[in-house]
């Protein structure tokens, strides 16, 4: 436990927030930037004391339920408080599951890419956002259940033939491989998710193909630079793919581009106008 640097990390922490972000009135007489002492104490439920003690640098090392108590009270991001366990000698317990809660500044982005295809999955391959091009190109995932918004489950159980495999993707078998890696390292890092666990054991029982894939324990996967879609509507269409990692959150950006001065470019302009609207394909 690093003392001095828990006191600085907590005082300065308080001092960036003000009465109004938490509730609280800010009062004729405040003498202090931020929060006092005896307020963190009492959003966190501790005794002021206690608190005193700890930003006096000559307080005993906090328990995990004061720990999550002062990161709650001083509104820490996820980075923040993994930092303040550390300092606290008590490394944060890892995360129970994967999150599925996307921070608005990426939702802002993909709104903001109005010429791509861009869409967010979480750390078990579920679509948890998308932009309206991302729902043209590939699927309305809003007319979707949790389940079915899964590429891993998606690219292993979906019953639909090969053309239409993965929306018309070119490379559904490179894909598998890519998701079955992606998973397995998933479920080390989240050793107790059921829920992990049993779309593991979904796959196992109804893919052979992922069976054998998981029993190789390969975990590194080759990021595809390129891609065809083969779109009912406007035919194919050849996409630059880029992931963005949110290391925070354990999610990707994944974002498809066309060519400028391309026919995908044109293409995709032209999902742009028709939007979700869908054709029947046979099979």
């Amino acid at each position: 436990m690093d003392r001095r640097e828990l006191a600085d990390f907590l005082r300065s922490r308080r001092e960036r927030i003000a009465p109004a972000d938490v509730g609280l009135p800010a009062g004729p007489r405040r003498r202090t930037p931020g929060l006092r002492r005896e307020e963190v104490a009492q959003l966190a439920f501790i005794s002021a004391e206690y608190y005193a003690r700890l930003e006096q640098a000559r307080g005993p090392r906090p328990s995990r339920e004061v720990l999550a108590g002062l990161a709650r009270a001083l509104r820490l991001s996820d980075v923040e408080r993994a930092h303040l366990h550390h300092l606290a000698g008590a490394p944060p317990a890892p995360a129970p599951g994967p999150s599925r809660e996307v921070r608005q500044s990426i939702l802002d982005l993909l709104d903001r890419l109005p010429r791509a295809a861009a869409f967010v999955t979480s750390a078990t391959l579920e679509v948890i956002a998308w932009n309206d091009l991302a729902a043209a190109l590939m699927e309305d995932f809003s007319a979707l259940s949790r389940r079915d918004r899964n590429l891993v489950r998606r690219a292993f159980l979906d019953p639909r033939p090969g053309d239409r495999r993965l929306y018309g993707a070119s490379d559904p078998d490179e894909f598998a491989r890519h998701a079955a890696r992606r998973l397995r390292a998933t479920a080390a890092r989240y050793p107790d998710d059921p829920e992990v666990a049993g779309l593991v054991a979904e796959l196992l029982a109804g893919s052979e193909e992922f069976t054998r894939l998981w029993h190789s324990h390969d975990v590194s996967a080759v990021p595809t630079l390129r891609k065809t879609f083969q779109h009912p509507l406007v035919g194919p269409i050849t996409l630059n793919c880029d992931a963005l990692d949110i290391a925070d959150r354990d999610q990707q950006v994944v974002i498809y581009t066309a060519v400028p001065g391309s026919s995908s470019e044109e293409a995709l302009r032209l999902l742009s106008v028709i939007g979700t609207q869908r054709v029947d394909v046979p099979g």
